[in-house]
């Protein structure tokens, strides 16, 4: 689809707003050197940030003899936001400002028999307000609520199209969780807002092409290309998790055969581990969790059941991930996700040994393998970026509305 000057006008906000948040104070100048942005476009933008609240002037620094430059900071008094990760085993929201920093977080487990539509969307109303009550804020100062689903998610609309570990199809998420938050909603999945978080706050910052691979129950790849996120035709980019790595290999949520996600998500390091050592007392048969914990701790303590697992996820997640660096050539591929944190330090140099046997010597030059570096959760920053960001498609054209379901 062409983009409209609309678009570019709301792309590059985006870009003005990043760097006012990376630089914590910085001048028009700076960002204008840092964008190829003129100075008057960025005056222009800084103009229309600082009328819709989230940036202002924050003093003047010296420009070495001649009139001092003003500098920007995001506004912390603004606007706030909510960023809610809903994973297969539990739901994770915080309240942030429109700067970014947490204010107050909340959590729910998810145990294996709530996942219908309406369990899960009372989970998540339900942290939403825990967030904003317990910080005793006025819901009037709240800008927007992002919102990541595991799956295909439709963001005009925001349904559920497709999340097989939940056998969800084309539920009305957006609609349901409308009809009990009045408050705009912005719908995607997790592949899109931890790719987001590293754009805006982590590995990707200052990148054009960045891939962020999430493990967890699930697994799929977020794709940013020219410093923008990529969605395709309809929005299911980076279902990497679905591609086949082994032919007639094991059966997949989806329903076919031989799946990346079967072999390096945490279902398939269970069964990994259940085909090294069908005994051993690392495996917990009904907890995902309890056994990846279980895998770290044997781990460090030098098990070698555990050393064994490792290396064979590590061979699975190499070739899956050398891969994505022939196809997309990124600049930088990011490792993210609950598993990722629990076993990237061990795992991490086995996965990079085996993406430099089975990577394109070209692509594999100029590609930096790194552990997702965000201390927070980046599935809810990325979340609270997508209100954040609708909320700034809307300055200037005042057509904001507080009860439907918009797009990010």
């Amino acid at each position: 689809m062409k983009r409209t000057s609309r678009d570019i006008r709301v792309a590059n906000r985006f870009r003005v707003l990043r760097q006012v948040i990376a630089g914590h104070m910085t001048s028009r100048r700076a960002i204008a050197a840092a964008t190829d942005l003129s100075l008057a476009t960025v005056a222009h933008l800084i103009g229309e940030l600082i009328e819709a609240g989230v940036v202002v002037e924050a003093g003047f620094e010296d420009s070495g003899g001649g009139r001092p430059r003003g500098l920007l900071s995001a506004n912390a008094h603004g606007g706030l936001l909510v960023g809610v990760d809903v994973a297969e085993t539990y739901v994770h929201a915080e309240l942030y400002t429109s700067a970014l920093t947490v204010l107050a977080e909340a959590e729910e487990q998810l145990h294996p028999e709530e996942n219908s539509p309406p369990q899960v969307v009372r989970h998540i109303v339900s942290c939403v307000r825990a967030v904003i009550e317990s910080s005793k804020v006025d819901y009037d100062r709240v800008l927007g609520i992002g919102v990541s689903l595991p799956g295909q998610v439709e963001r005009e609309g925001g349904v559920s199209v497709f999340a097989p570990n939940w056998n969800w199809h084309d539920e009305p998420l957006g609609a349901m969780l409308a009809a009990e938050l009045d408050l705009p909603l912005y719908l995607d999945n997790p592949l899109k807002a931890t790719t987001v978080a590293e754009l805006w706050f982590g590995a990707g910052q200052g990148h054009e092409d960045v891939v962020v691979v999430t493990l967890g129950t699930g697994v799929g790849a977020g794709l940013a290309m020219g410093g923008s996120l990529y969605r395709g035709a309809t929005n299911s980019a980076g279902e990497w998790g679905h591609t086949t790595l082994v032919l007639d290999g094991r059966l997949c949520h989806c329903g076919r055969r031989g799946c990346v996600e079967t072999y390096v998500g945490a279902p398939g390091i269970m069964q990994n581990l259940r085909e090294l050592a069908p005994t051993s007392p690392l495996l917990h048969p009904d907890d995902q969790t309890a056994t990846i914990d279980a895998l770290a701790a044997a781990l460090a303590a030098g098990d070698p059941v555990a050393a064994k697992v490792v290396t064979e996820t590590a061979r699975y997640l190499g070739v899956a991930i050398a891969d994505l660096i022939n196809l997309v050539n990124p600049e930088v591929l990011v490792v993210s996700g609950w598993v990722a944190t629990k076993l990237g330090e061990a795992f991490l140099p086995e996965v990079q040994a085996v993406v430099a046997r089975h990577a394109l010597s070209g692509p594999l030059e100029v590609v930096d393998i790194v552990l997702c570096p965000l201390v927070r959760n980046p599935v809810s920053l990325g979340a609270a970026t997508f209100a954040l960001e609708g909320f700034l498609a809307t300055v200037g054209a005042r057509t904001h509305s507080r009860t439907a379901v918009n797009s990010s």
